[in-house]
């Protein structure tokens, strides 16, 4: 997994566990990688993926079962739309809206490049890990 220098790495290896239920590859009541794989994974420090667990645990996305390790909670999926929706709608989207008017984008242009975009995007029959640019 490629960091970038703008969030910091706990907080982007919650948002690559949450693209993960999101897109079906972990699912309610799944056991995630414990602490210790996602590290090794990742190639991160343990107390990284520690601090990410309980960012997600506080967020109610996942839980622990003490000895057995994390799972993904039943309302995860609904949890992380909530979480991520209005930060984009709120923040990422103006940015977005400014770039199209700032370099004259006609919206037929945005719709044509969204629906090929969409029609490549994994589903439950067509996903990988790599499906948010993701290593």
């Amino acid at each position: 997994m490629e960091f970038k220098d703008k969030h910091s790495i706990y907080i982007q290896i919650a948002d690559r566990v949450c693209e993960k239920i999101l897109l079906g590859i972990f699912k309610e009541e799944d056991k995630i990688p414990s602490t210790r794989e996602m590290a090794i994974e990742l190639e991160v420090n343990p107390n990284t993926v520690i601090r990410t667990y309980e960012y997600l645990e506080q967020k109610e996305i996942i839980y622990n079962r003490r000895g057995i390790g994390y799972f993904i909670a039943a309302n995860a999926k609904q949890k992380v739309m909530e979480t991520l929706q209005n930060p984009f709608l709120e923040n990422t989207l103006p940015d977005i809206f400014k770039t199209i008017l700032l370099l004259e984008i006609d919206f037929k242009e945005i719709t044509t490049r969204f629906e090929q975009y969409k029609a490549g995007f994994p589903n439950e029959t067509n996903r990988n890990d790599d499906a948010l640019g993701h290593e």
